[in-house]
């Protein structure tokens, strides 16, 4: 008998609630973080990409051995069809995700990026939809309609004439809310055979090798290491993706992955409030009804799902904040 089954029966949830809210607080934190990195610093989005997915990637490969998935670690490349599908994922759905979440920063902020790139739950239920020649049903048509108003809001704070942003950290944001989509989708097999940090692990490593082709991690363009620097760097690796990730892979054990993906509501939510208190973003009334429009989407589209909670969260990937 272990000490959980000891405990009262809240216990172990609330160790699960709070693990799980840590997590998606820190994923915030760490994109205001790269937002202080870009400004300040003048690091470039492909060169904090490239150091992060494979510094991580490694880190979370180490700690999949550590848990005794050692044998998975390197028995995923034994199979033909995996090997391919892995590239698949690194490349196109890993980087995908990473380049253009950072890249929507460096060209807006924190705070918007992370809220565009929430809208791959709505990318979802549409291509499911698609896929499966059906009519969304009230609810989602609902969750629908309330992330096209949100990201209105969010993009003009109200104005048919102007957007509040730049078009160009808008696109950056929408296409990395498809690329979330699919990177949430596609190895769904994967990860049922061989597990999220393993997936996951080789999916940041492959990602981050083939950016470094273009961006040598070696080389910074005008950028001379410092303490601070080195901070923020490791604040971002570490904090803003490992740590986060092992806590809200690890809630749940002690919580449904709906639960789960409820609060990782927490994410959008910190990058909001860091950016305008930290960085001192200006984040109007109306962006942020936009912004509690399309974090209702997603929890109405947690709900929805809850049917299939047994199955993987989107959040167990996610690594973007």
């Amino acid at each position: 008998m272990d000490a959980t089954s000891l405990q009262p029966p809240m216990v172990p949830r609330l160790k699960g609630f709070v693990m799980a809210l840590a997590g998606a607080s820190l994923w915030g934190l760490s994109g205001t973080v790269a937002q202080l990195l870009f400004e300040q610093e003048g690091v470039r989005p492909g060169w904090l990409v490239t150091v992060r997915m494979i510094v991580s990637g490694v880190l979370l490969l180490i700690l999949g051995c550590a848990r005794g998935n050692g044998r998975q670690v390197w028995s995923v490349w034994s199979h033909r069809e995996d090997r391919v599908q892995l590239l698949i994922f690194g490349i196109i759905g890993m980087l995908g995700v990473q380049y253009t979440y950072f890249a929507a920063i460096e060209t807006g902020n924190a705070a918007t990026a992370t809220l565009l790139q929430y809208l791959g739950p709505a990318f979802i239920t549409l291509w499911l939809a698609i896929r499966s020649r059906r009519m969304p049903g009230v609810s989602e048509f609902l969750a629908l309609g309330l992330a096209l108003v949100g990201t209105f809001f969010l993009v003009t704070n109200g104005s048919l004439n102007k957007i509040s942003i730049s078009g160009s950290a808008v696109a950056w944001g929408l296409t990395s809310a498809v690329t979330a989509a699919f990177y949430t989708l596609y190895p769904v097999g994967l990860l049922q055979r061989w597990g999220a940090l393993v997936i996951v692990g080789w999916g940041m490593v492959i990602g981050g090798t083939g950016l470094a082709l273009v961006n040598p991690p070696w080389q910074i363009a005008g950028q001379h290491w410092s303490l601070h620097f080195g901070l923020l760097v490791s604040f971002v690796i570490v904090f803003g993706t490992l740590i986060p990730f092992y806590l809200f892979l690890d809630s749940l054990r002690y919580i449904k992955p709906a639960e789960a993906s409820l609060l990782a509501s927490a994410e959008p939510l910190t990058a909001a409030a860091a950016s305008v208190v930290w960085l001192n973003v200006p984040f109007g009334l109306v962006q942020g009804i936009g912004g509690l429009c399309i974090i209702s989407t997603v929890t109405m589209l947690s709900l929805r799902s809850n049917d299939r909670e047994n199955g993987p969260t989107s959040r167990t990937m996610e690594m973007e904040g």
